[in-house]
């Protein structure tokens, strides 16, 4: 892609050098989560102190600031966003702004929460799902309980939400012969899925990456004898290419960062729960919104002229190579916002 001097960049829209638009945010509410998958965090995690993460208040204002720049989409990401104590405040008043409001959630609190979040605004859910097998769920979650996130995923769905999606990684080794379960799982339900590959975020120790790899192309052929997929031009503003099956409205989606690059539409950036925006999930760009939001309380036109002027350090692309000793970004998939 080349570089690009948009006379359309103009100061209501965001637009990166590439020519790229932004208009999909997602927003980290917390850095903690109940369960401790091993893709995402180590075992022992140390969180973050209160005073380093943005009030409910100044995550609302971030989110305000980019709608007023065209953002269309906020997605809510943690950690486990709806662990945050007064959430639910936060996205009542997110509900509220001209964007849809989606969550990606690990589904742990659904049962509680499906149906005032369906009131308060939230669109579609996004729940994670690896496993099917309660031993290898446990495995793979450290903590996480496979029945609590089943009956959280029937709460969804009897609360009505629109096309929800579960989220796969699969990984060589653990998961990958459970590709087809899943599929017919989400056939079951009437929901879609997207599988995943593993992102080299962090210093995992669990297990190695390169022989744990599991490409798109990979899980496709395990489909494709039961299912044949059928490609599509169906977008959802993320990074999921959409497959239909002939026999069910269920979608199969693939996440591909190593094995189809998805960087040259990218309109996407991420708020981690420090206020650290970042402009890229496979690079360090960053500004920090926070000092701005602390040092000029109320001063939106500031805020605003900050994320405009952010855009011009969003890279081309990420570059992923899962044969390094050590990763090319050293911050957590839960510092990140997943």
């Amino acid at each position: 892609m080349t570089e690009t001097n948009n006379p359309d960049a103009a100061q209501d829209v965001l637009i990166d050098k590439f020519g790229r638009r932004v208009d999909y945010i997602r927003l980290s509410v917390t850095d903690r989560c109940d369960f401790r998958c091993v893709y995402c965090m180590s075992e022992q995690m140390t969180f973050l102190p209160r005073e380093r993460v943005l009030t409910l208040e100044e995550l609302y204002q971030v989110a305000e600031a980019f709608t007023s720049l065209g953002v269309k989409k906020i997605r809510l990401t943690g950690g486990e966003p709806l662990v945050r104590k007064g959430v639910m405040g936060l996205i009542r008043q997110l509900g509220q702004l001209d964007a849809e409001l989606v969550i990606t959630t690990n589904g742990s609190q659904l049962t509680k929460m499906a149906s005032e979040l369906r009131d308060a605004g939230v669109k579609r859910l996004n729940i994670s799902l690896d496993s099917l097998r309660e031993d290898r769920f446990k495995a793979m979650t450290r903590i996480g309980k496979l029945d609590q996130v089943l009956a959280g995923i029937d709460a969804a769905v009897a609360a009505g939400f629109e096309r929800i999606k579960l989220n796969a990684v699969v990984m060589k080794g653990r998961n990958d012969d459970e590709v087809l379960d899943l599929v017919n799982y989400a056939r079951d339900q009437g929901i879609d899925i997207s599988f995943i590959e593993e992102m080299p975020l962090g210093n995992i120790t669990s297990h190695d990456r390169a022989e744990a790899y599991c490409s798109s192309d990979e899980v496709r052929q395990l489909i494709e004898p039961r299912y044949p997929l059928l490609r599509t031009t169906e977008k959802t503003a993320g990074p999921s290419t959409y497959f239909r099956m002939q026999d069910s409205d269920s979608r199969v989606g693939f996440i591909s960062p190593h094995s189809h690059n998805f960087c040259g539409d990218c309109n996407r950036v991420r708020v981690t729960v420090e206020g650290r925006l970042l402009l890229c999930l496979g690079n360090e760009h960053s500004v920090d919104l926070k000092s701005v939001l602390r040092a000029y309380p109320g001063d939106t036109e500031r805020l605003r002229q900050t994320l405009i002027d952010a855009m011009d350090l969003k890279p081309e692309r990420h570059w992923f190579d899962l044969e390094d000793d050590e990763p090319q970004v050293v911050r957590f998939m839960n510092m990140t916002g997943g």
